[in-house]
């Protein structure tokens, strides 16, 4: 009988623990990330003279040539790769001579082949926005912006939110001969709340780039 009592009780203290936690307040805690390090911004100049271009990028960044494109060799040797290990993020920069030819893939029904085109400059710049808005199933906005830099040069900035891949990516262009496309990557899941802060200050440093940035 005493047993039984106790049992009762118990499950009696139990209820009331469960349903005055029902009427508690409960606020979840937001997920938690590592804290990041912002190295001090200062920049040196990249002017190979093989190059038809020049521009600054940060002292803690590397450029390696790219020598690939989708398993691919690049069209011309202009195409960079500026690495930030500490972010482990990546600007993409391609460059294409308007006018010149370029190979690219046609669907058929035995699949791709390649075929030869001309890079007329409506052919580049239709490329560069759909290259942008192939992230829209991921992008919450897309924004672009049309500039002019105090050098005369003169592109469009794109601006993506949500959990995109890139959200931060550029196009350069005299309209005439040269056309340069840039887009920043991380070797990371997207996510806009752990890369957020990260995508803010590389974003400063792409603005310094395009900035300081000169055709020859």
């Amino acid at each position: 009988m005493f047993k039984s009592i106790v049992k009762s009780n118990k499950i009696i203290i139990v209820l009331s623990l469960l349903l005055a936690n029902c009427n508690s307040a409960y606020s979840p805690k937001p997920r938690g990330y590592f804290k990041i390090e912002f190295p001090d911004r200062s920049y040196r100049q990249f002017n190979n003279p093989e190059f038809p271009y020049s521009f600054e990028y940060p002292l803690y960044a590397t450029i390696i040539r790219d020598t690939t494109f989708f398993d691919a060799k690049p069209e011309n040797p202009y195409w960079l790769n500026i690495n930030f290990p500490r972010f482990n993020g990546k600007i993409y920069i391609s460059y294409n001579i308007i006018g010149g030819k370029t190979i690219f893939k046609v669907k058929r029904k035995d699949g791709y082949v390649d075929s030869v085109g001309v890079n007329t400059f409506e052919r580049l710049i239709k490329g560069s926005y759909e290259l942008t808005y192939k992230h829209t199933y991921k992008a919450s906005s897309i924004e672009d912006s049309v500039f002019r830099t105090k050098y005369g040069i003169e592109g469009i900035y794109f601006r993506l939110g949500g959990n995109t891949a890139t959200s931060n990516q550029f196009l350069l262009t005299d309209s005439v001969k040269n056309f340069l496309r840039g887009a920043l990557y991380f070797d990371a899941t997207p996510n806009q709340d752990s890369l957020g802060m990260v995508n803010d200050f590389l974003q400063q440093d792409m603005n310094h780039l395009i900035n300081t940035f000169r055709w020859k």
